[in-house]
Formats: C-alpha cells, sequence, structure tokens
C-alpha cells in the first residue's frame, strides 16, 4: 500500500467534510467492492441526480471513489486503498509506536475481503435492538434490513409488531431488493416472540409509529433504553405506483438519516439516561 502524502491526506479530509459527500462515502464503503450504480445511490440517499453528481465527482478526483462503466449505466465503489492510505496516514506513529487502542481500531479490511457490512468496533458482542409498529410490515421492516446491513458487526436489529399483518408489505420487498439489501428472513411477527424465556434480550426498543408506541408493550427482559421515531406510514400511500414507491423511499431515507446518527453514537460511554437522551433527539431528526 503506497503511503499517502500530506498534501493528498487534506484534499481527501476535505472531500469527505461534508455531510452529503460523507454520506455518499459510508454507503459506499457499506456496499463492498461491487459498488452500488449512481441512480441507485441517488434513490438510497434521496438525494437528486445533479446534487449527487457533483459529489461523486469530488470524491472520485481524491482517490476516494472509483468508478467504472457497466453497460449504460456508471457503477461507483470506495477507493478502499485511498481509505486505508488515509487511515495509516493519520495513525502513524501513533502513540510514539507503541501499541494502543487506537492502532488496534484502525484496522481496515482489503477490497478482496471486505464485506459490506465491515465494522471498526472492539466491541464483541453486538447491541440487540427491536424496532416495533403495528403490522411489522414496512417501517419497522425497513429499519431491521437497513441497521442490519449498515452496522452487522455492532449491531444485531430486529423487528416486531403489536398486532402484525402476518406478511411483509410486497412494496417493503421491492425497495430492499432495488436497494441491493437482502430480504432473507424478513417476517411479521409478533412482539411476544421477544418476551418470552429464551428470546435475545434487546438492548434497544425503538417504536416506529405512534400507535405502537401508545400501547401497553410486553414486559421486555433486562432494562432496553426505550425510543420513539415517528416515521409517516408509507402503505397509506395512494396513488399511482410511482407516488406509493416515493412514500416508500422517504420512510426509508427518514430511518436511514436516524440510524446512521443512532450508530455513530459512542454507546460503550454512555450511561442508561445518556442513551435516553440521545435517542430522543435522534427521532426529531428529518
Amino acid at each position: 500500500m503506497a503511503a499517502m502524502t500530506h498534501s493528498d491526506a487534506v484534499k481527501a479530509l476535505a472531500a469527505l467534510a461534508h455531510d452529503a459527500r460523507l454520506a455518499v462515502f459510508k454507503r459506499l464503503v457499506q456496499a463492498g467492492p461491487e459498488g452500488l450504480a449512481a441512480g441507485v445511490l441517488a434513490e438510497q440517499l434521496a438525494m437528486a441526480p445533479s446534487a449527487l453528481s457533483f459529489h461523486l465527482k469530488e470524491l472520485t478526483q481524491t482517490g476516494l471513489l472509483v468508478q467504472r462503466p457497466d453497460g449504460r449505466k456508471l457503477m461507483y465503489s470506495a477507493g478502499f486503498q485511498t481509505m486505508n492510505s488515509l487511515i495509516a496516514h493519520l495513525t502513524e506513529n501513533c502513540c510514539q509506536g507503541q501499541a494502543c487502542a487506537v492502532g488496534a481500531s484502525a484496522v481496515v479490511c482489503p477490497p478482496s475481503t471486505c464485506s459490506s457490512g465491515a465494522s471498526m468496533s472492539l466491541s464483541s458482542a453486538p447491541y440487540n435492538v427491536l424496532f416495533l409498529c403495528t403490522g411489522n410490515s414496512a417501517r419497522s421492516i425497513l429499519a431491521e434490513a437497513q441497521l442490519n446491513a449498515l452496522a452487522p458487526h455492532r449491531f444485531k436489529a430486529y423487528s416486531a409488531g403489536s398486532k402484525p399483518a402476518g406478511t411483509v408489505n410486497p412494496h417493503t420487498l421491492a425497495f430492499l431488493q432495488h436497494s441491493g439489501l437482502p430480504i432473507d428472513g424478513l417476517r411479521s411477527k409478533s412482539w411476544q416472540e421477544f418476551s418470552v424465556d429464551g428470546a435475545p434480550h434487546m438492548d434497544f426498543i425503538i417504536t416506529v409509529c405512534d400507535q405502537a408506541a401508545g400501547e401497553i408493550c410486553p414486559v421486555w427482559p433486562g432494562h432496553p433504553a426505550v425510543a420513539h421515531w415517528c416515521v409517516a406510514d408509507p402503505v397509506a400511500a395512494t396513488g399511482t405506483d410511482e407516488d406509493i414507491h416515493h412514500a416508500f423511499v422517504t420512510a426509508a431515507a427518514v430511518l436511514r438519516r436516524r440510524i446512521e446518527l443512532f450508530t455513530s453514537l459512542p454507546l460503550e460511554s454512555l450511561d442508561q439516561l445518556a442513551r435516553q437522551q440521545h435517542l430522543a433527539e435522534i427521532g426529531q431528526a428529518a
């Protein structure tokens, strides 16, 4: 791996010092070496194609992204070599060459072995997160799938409903497949499954609809942090197929933004009250 110069490191950090560009880069790191088409990226991030094009150009010029043609579309993937070089530059001679936590956590997997959910967390036990809504067919499923894709080594997401529909909404599955997210194992189920003996103990319980938030919940084992992230129900959308699809894109984008804020929290250093407060604040994010 070639050493990065100070000048190149400044350019790379400047490119990442923008909310939208950082979101683009993180999404492509999660997507792995295969990358994503520009159109899929724009949809997943709810970003105008013209704005996305500008950000892709800025990131590509620094080597943080790699562009390649695939038929009639352009594919983008993270420049893992540049990313590794940047991290190596930032941690060079850390702690005067002595072993330290920073050096251990800065290891990034090479492109040949990196999975879409590569994590830099040093924690060995993932946090269990349960997303709740009424029918468990759309919003809670979208949240479960996105968190599991974003940080699979740090979090294990589940979903359930107070009155489960019994089947996952087909528009939910279509959106997830179009976004390149796995749908295996997703099902509509009752929240009672997670209150019985032998069920995984939850660290976080997050309701994503007002109705579920107002209902009497089961008694959860342990003392999970509880929060409410209300999201408009895309199942209630009417109109054309395009209108309905847009409702699902919007709901997923809101959830994704909140999940990204959640996964960025230094949970290991927060007590229960602080976790509750941060979760409540995230629930107000658009």
